[in-house]
């Protein structure tokens, strides 16, 4: 049995996170696996009923639970409250609070889905890396912060073991896949990343077989673009990695594709990449396949099941496949559905995939 925190949130988090629980279920009941999930608010929802956008609650229902699983917070309702009133602090102060310091962020391309890029078809194909980004430390915590009416500030920091524990886990990554690592920084212009640079290339020698290079961040924005199939493990800050993996969901054709997930060396949590999107919240059109996604990455990392994971990798593919298309990636000749009837549509894939490798006797 496993223990999963569900934080749907705001806008499309309650949809789409919806969504993939109901997933989860039935891959876990095919696995003959029990979850036990436990809902709680957060973020403007949270604040809406509390006061605040994480209650001591939800917090120690995510140290209770063997992985979280989080939808989305935000919303235009809440953006004039102080900064750490806002749903979005929540989710900074849950990664801080939970140590979750990796945040891998996988950009592939779903072959059906190569003509919903802007990107060419040629620089497309084939496409498969991922964006490790360092998720509790750099610019986004550092201290002093501030603003006043002369000025604003904000301090990018970071030490040597931040540092040390996500290059180990790149070069982990790498030697599971193509054995390359691209370290992203701005060397050439920030001290704190000449620092990030040392101490990548010192950890690096404990990891002769993964290849290492090095790479500014305004030249690997372009190189996303422009070349995305040089690259396999994508390294870098906390700042730099919230951009470049955004850029990334250009070789997808939408952030609703694009899943996530963040690691610790206790907890994990798992969420879709895009926003709350409030301006379609509750009209059942939002794209529920990055959350799905993100609870294939939630089977792997956080269960190690690493073939239930496949599976809905495999339904997912079979589903876009077929023509089944969300609006925010329809295109002609495809068949426009709902949130929930993809839904439907990849668990009814799973099932037939589960009973085409003679994994079981389901019914349809």
């Amino acid at each position: 049995m496993y223990k999963i925190a569900f934080l749907p949130g705001d806008g499309i988090g309650i949809e789409v996170g919806n969504s993939a629980i109901k997933v989860a279920k039935v891959v876990a009941e095919h696995f003959n696996t029990e979850l036990l999930i436990t809902e709680k608010l957060i973020g403007g929802c949270s604040y809406d009923e509390f006061g605040t956008p994480l209650t001591d609650e939800t917090l120690q229902a995510c140290y209770d639970s063997d992985a979280v699983f989080f939808g989305a917070v935000g919303g235009t309702k809440w953006e004039t409250l102080p900064h750490h009133l806002k749903p979005e602090a929540a989710l900074l102060k849950l990664r801080k609070a939970l140590g979750l310091f990796a945040n891998i962020r996988p950009a592939k391309i779903y072959k059906p889905l190569i003509d919903s890029s802007s990107l060419k078809e040629e620089i497309l194909e084939d496409v498969d890396f991922i964006v490790l980004r360092e998720l509790t430390g750099g610019i986004y915590f550092g201290e002093p912060r501030g603003y006043d009416d002369e000025k604003g500030f904000n301090t990018m920091i970071y030490k040597k073991e931040e540092v040390k524990r996500i290059a180990k886990v790149a070069f982990q990554l790498a030697l599971e896949r193509n054995k390359k690592v691209v370290s992203v920084d701005k060397a050439n212009v920030l001290e704190v990343s000449q620092f990030w640079r040392n101490v990548v290339i010192n950890v690096h020698k404990n990891f002769e077989d993964v290849k290492l290079t090095h790479m500014y961040v305004d030249n690997a924005a372009m190189q996303i673009v422009r070349n995305p199939k040089q690259f396999d493990v994508v390294l870098t800050s906390n700042l730099f990695g919230d951009i470049l993996s955004d850029i990334a969901g250009m070789i997808t054709g939408s952030l609703g594709m694009l899943p996530s997930a963040s690691l610790g060396t206790k907890y994990s949590l798992y969420e879709p990449v895009h926003g709350s999107a409030p301006d379609i919240a509750g009209k059942n059109i939002a794209n529920p396949l990055a959350s799905i996604s993100s609870v294939a990455m939630m089977f792997n990392y956080s269960f190690q099941m690493k073939k239930a994971s496949e599976l809905i990798e495999t339904a997912i593919n079979k589903t876009l496949s077929e023509g089944y298309r969300t609006k925010d990636i329809f295109s002609d000749g495809c068949k426009l559905v709902s949130t929930t009837e993809m839904t439907e549509i990849v668990i009814k894939k799973f099932k037939e995939v589960f009973h085409e490798q003679g994994l079981g006797v389901f019914t349809l």
